[in-house]
């Protein structure tokens, strides 16, 4: 199982994708597979026959660990360190016990729901003897206590419920309601609601306090006059839209002046481990993404260094409409080397944005306003309208120092307000 992206241990199998005995070719999608983030293919990385799946559906499988056994007309060089194992004793117990806790947890919530009142019910009532963890992490997301799981009709092997089995299920009951009467609502005092977390909530609750546990969170702020570049982009959007039928929004143009002034600072282009400073050769910048639930989400340009900017606005574009599709690859999620945060989307003036773990450093840009400014001319100061945006960076004071995090963040400003507006996009 190759790694998933960080801080993801394990996934659960959705689908094999090949026979045993079929022939197998490098990259070609053997298995399909759910992380806590996305749903994705595994491509093979050898050349021959897939001769033993060692893995099935619905199982939890530790990243490192080997899932199928394939022939290869030639030896394969030993791999050194994360080099995959066959998963022993000890991590099926750990695994069991992980779904055994889940299980425990709906039995206890189970025991307060009422007799059921529906009706109607999915065919196979049958009780499925082990249910996935990503199973019960949906079910959990949709209040499904452990009786009404009983009663989803699984298609899996052994009548298992599948991801595919719960989801069905869950549309039925948004349209037709529960299988079985829901428990009561909880309240504190009558008026009110206790809403629980779902997933991905959990999930970025989790990595946010961590990372301020980490970092020692210190931002700065540059009020950055964007006219040049607000005039530029009313000038050129029309046609851009016309020829390519997509928008040009402002984040690419950040995203560019942000690209070029980490090649002016490398040192804000790290992560931490231990005593150490990493120093990352790539440029490989996050983008902020708000989904329809309300979650966030943080795609990554690979290489954005080498993107002009009709190519970052194509990039960026791609990933923020495959983001609200939920139509991310684990790749799209992986190896982030600095972020930015368009919060101006949000009619926001400023904001404080936390790092993303390992990063060192991110940057929130605040929504463009029109304002009375100060025009420095060689004949006088005059007093004009321009549009004025705050600019937000919150590095790791433990690693990055104020005199590199001021200048850094000057820098992305000089580029912007020096913003070069005869160029093209087409």
């Amino acid at each position: 199982m190759p790694p998933m992206g960080e801080s993801i241990m394990e996934c659960t199998v959705l689908h094999l994708l090949a026979e045993e005995g079929a022939k197998v070719r490098i990259d070609d999608s053997i298995l399909e597979v759910a992380t806590d983030k996305v749903d994705t293919e595994v491509p093979c990385p050898y050349e021959g026959t897939l001769t033993k799946w060692l893995v099935k559906v619905d199982d939890v499988v530790p990243i490192g660990s080997a899932v199928a056994q394939i022939e290869v007309a030639d030896d394969v060089v030993a791999q050194d360190a994360g080099a995959p194992v066959l998963v022993g004793v000890e991590e099926e117990a750990e695994v069991a016990a992980s779904v055994a806790a889940l299980e425990k947890d709906f039995q206890t919530a189970a025991s307060r729901t009422p007799e059921p009142v529906y009706e109607y019910a999915p065919a196979n009532s049958a009780v499925n003897p082990f249910y996935s963890p990503l199973v019960l992490s949906i079910a959990r997301e949709e209040h499904i206590p452990v009786d009404e799981l009983k009663v989803i009709k699984g298609t899996g092997l052994e009548n298992r419920v599948t991801k595919d089995d719960i989801l069905s299920y869950v549309e039925h009951r948004r349209k037709k309601g529960p299988a079985i009467a829901p428990a009561p609502a909880t309240s504190l005092n009558g008026s009110n609601e206790i809403i629980e977390m779902d997933r991905m909530r959990k999930m970025i609750s989790q990595r946010m306090v961590e990372s301020k546990r980490i970092s020692a969170h210190v931002t700065s702020f540059i009020e950055t006059d964007m006219t040049p570049v607000v005039g530029w982009r009313e000038h050129v959007k029309t046609e851009y839209r016309k020829k390519t039928g997509d928008s040009i929004t402002f984040t690419p143009i950040l995203i560019e002046a942000v690209v070029k002034a980490i090649k002016d600072y490398p040192l804000i282009n790290i992560s931490v481990e231990g005593d150490k400073i990493i120093k990352k050769k790539d440029i490989n910048i996050g983008m902020a993404v708000a989904l329809p639930d309300g979650n966030l989400i943080v795609p990554v340009i690979h290489n954005a260094d080498r993107y002009d900017l009709p190519g970052l606005a194509r990039k960026v574009n791609d990933l923020a409409k495959r983001a609200r599709e939920n139509r991310l690859k684990a790749d799209d999620l992986a190896g982030g080397t600095y972020t930015v945060s368009n919060i101006g989307a949000f009619a926001n003036l400023m904001g404080t944005p936390i790092i993303v773990q390992p990063q060192v450093a991110i940057m929130a840009f605040g929504a463009i306003k029109k304002k009375p400014a100060v025009i420095e001319t060689p004949q006088g100061d005059l007093i004009g309208i321009r549009s004025m945006m705050f600019v937000s960076h919150s590095y790791d004071h433990r690693v990055v120092d104020g005199s590199l995090g001021g200048l850094f963040l000057k820098r992305v400003n000089d580029y912007l307000e020096n913003f070069d507006i005869s160029r093209t996009i087409l």
